[in-house]
């Protein structure tokens, strides 16, 4: 089936309708069970007083948010624009003593993420990091990859597993609540920069990259402690270049995206007012008695708050990023434009590395039905270790390992006769909806297989108990149905999307009926 298979306007518009009555149903029962049960016992941690222009009290479930947006939001802050500033000092006083501030502006993000991190952390902290460095600083010189792995792997393995993550731990004794999460998100993202750094230098054919040229990599303070990763050849090419021009409304473009990440930070805040998403999935009691519909929508909109919860803090951060006249990885794609396994990620720069590094270096074209299980295996073996080898990470794992791999074995199957016979003969925008239905039923299975790891396993299955099992047939074709109108949405939006990227001559409708554009 082409992308730009078309379907009849009234046929979206209906489409759009259910989908959009569903929304508000759902949400309706979510709104019921947060007002009814705001005063249970259970929800006295997580649900404190909000706004008082709003009289409610507010879900503050999500450490995360709460850190990045309310406790901490000043020091963050603080520290982006002090970064800001000190490299606009610096092109400002760099050519009034006679240095060329485009050609050493990377030895400044460097030398002030250091001592930013040097300020937060301690010594301490800051020797392990760089004995990281060093380490596979020296295993990169000898340009083999599968040592560069071995040395990455070990290492990040040093803080991901006890009693090695304990013991390097008390090296940094923690002042402040933000130490414990700032030294597994600094040193993770550093191992893995550090890897970059020398599976790129393995490709490099005449010498060496310096470690001067790891440092400035590893210390450009806005993707040290948070992310997102950038591979070593791109922020090595996009910081080094002497050509700093921008691009035609660029600084308003910029100016428009700051504005509507402060508009989303304000939305999500009213938004936990009323529904509290986050704190009812932890009260196992109360959500069994919630309706399926209830239970449908509370597994959707978690993740769509993670999605939403990591668009603006990379948003942030990348608007720092570019900035400095870099072009950071992309904040990942929205979870309700997903229906396949292949793009589903929360964190496009990790997902980035894994594809550049192992996925697609393995899998090749990815047709290849053992080629695609090995190069899958191995890449979700690297991200259970990256999160935190655990039962809940490697149930999460499993499941999103075989789930794409069971697209290629389907994608396979109905490739060969008689089926290709069958979607050959029949209209492109008939197709287009089988394979809908079909799409609809992987959504849910990537919401399922993924809410396990936001809310909880006992939580997951209850969901999937409950829409698949006891809400047999109503609950589970309603589901489906209204998620088929979603896909349907979204394939039309990708098909409007193809037609701006590759235009062609619209066919006439002939008697009303269906055409394929």
């Amino acid at each position: 089936m082409g992308i730009k298979a078309a379907l009849p306007r009234y046929e979206l518009y209906l489409y759009t309708a259910v989908l959009g009555g569903a929304l508000i149903w759902a949400a309706s029962w979510i709104f019921e069970a947060s007002s009814e049960n705001v005063n249970r016992k259970a929800f006295k941690e997580s649900v404190k007083p909000g706004w008082h222009y709003f009289g409610r009290k507010m879900d503050v479930a999500d450490f995360e948010w709460i850190m990045w947006f309310n406790t901490f939001r000043n020091h963050i802050l603080f520290a982006l624009v002090g970064h800001v500033i000190f490299a606009k000092i610096f092109t400002l006083v760099a050519p009034k003593i006679g240095i060329d501030g485009c050609k050493h502006r990377s030895l400044v993000f460097g030398v002030y993420g250091g001592l930013a991190v040097l300020v937060t952390m301690g010594w301490t902290f800051m020797a392990l990091v760089l004995s990281h460095c060093i380490i596979l600083y020296s295993v990169a010189l000898v340009k083999r990859k599968w040592m560069c792995f071995t040395a990455g792997l070990i290492t990040l393995a040093s803080i991901k597993l006890e009693p090695y993550n304990s013991w390097q731990e008390t090296l940094v004794t923690g002042s402040f609540n933000l130490q414990d999460i700032l030294f597994y998100g600094g040193c993770g993202f550093s191992i893995f920069r550090c890897m970059s750094f020398a599976l790129e230098n393995c490709e490099k054919k005449d010498g060496n990259y310096t470690f001067s040229d790891l440092l400035k990599y590893n210390f450009y303070l806005p993707f040290f402690f948070f992310g997102p990763i950038m591979t070593f050849d791109r922020y090595h090419a996009q910081a080094n270049n002497m050509q700093l021009t921008r691009k035609d409304r660029e600084m308003w473009n910029i100016t428009i995206k700051a504005f509507l990440h402060l508009g989303v930070i304000l939305l999500v805040d009213v938004f936990f007012h009323y529904l509290y998403i986050l704190t009812i999935p932890s009260d196992m009691k109360l959500v069994t008695r919630l309706s399926d519909w209830c239970l449908a929508g509370l597994a959707y909109s978690n993740l769509v708050y993670d999605w939403v919860k990591a668009a603006v803090m990379f948003g942030v951060i990348n608007t720092v990023a570019t900035l400095d006249h870099l072009d950071p990885p992309q904040p990942p794609k929205c979870l309700t434009m997903l229906y396949v396994f292949a793009e589903t990620h929360f964190d496009r720069g990790i997902n980035d590395w894994l594809c550049k590094y192992v996925y697609d270096y393995i899998g090749g074209n990815h047709d290849k039905i053992f080629k695609e299980l090995l190069a899958t295996t191995c890449t979700f073996a690297i991200t259970t270790l990256w999160l935190g080898p655990c039962e809940l990470v490697y149930i999460w794992s499993f499941f999103n390992c075989f789930g794409l791999n069971f697209e290629l074995w389907v994608a396979k199957f109905f490739s060969l006769p008689p089926f290709s016979t069958i979607e050959g003969a029949m209209g492109e925008a008939m197709s287009r909806r089988i394979r809908g239905v079909f799409n609809s039923a992987n959504f849910w299975a990537i919401v399922l297989y993924n809410v396990l790891s936001l809310n909880s396993l006992d939580f997951a299955k209850l969901v999937g108990r409950r829409l698949i099992v006891r809400g047999f047939p109503l609950s589970t074709l309603s589901v489906l149905f209204v998620t088929y109108c979603g896909v349907q949405l979204v394939k039309e939006r990708e098909r409007q999307q193809a037609l701006r990227d590759d235009p062609e001559p619209v066919k006439p409708v002939n008697d009303g009926k269906e055409k394929a554009e």
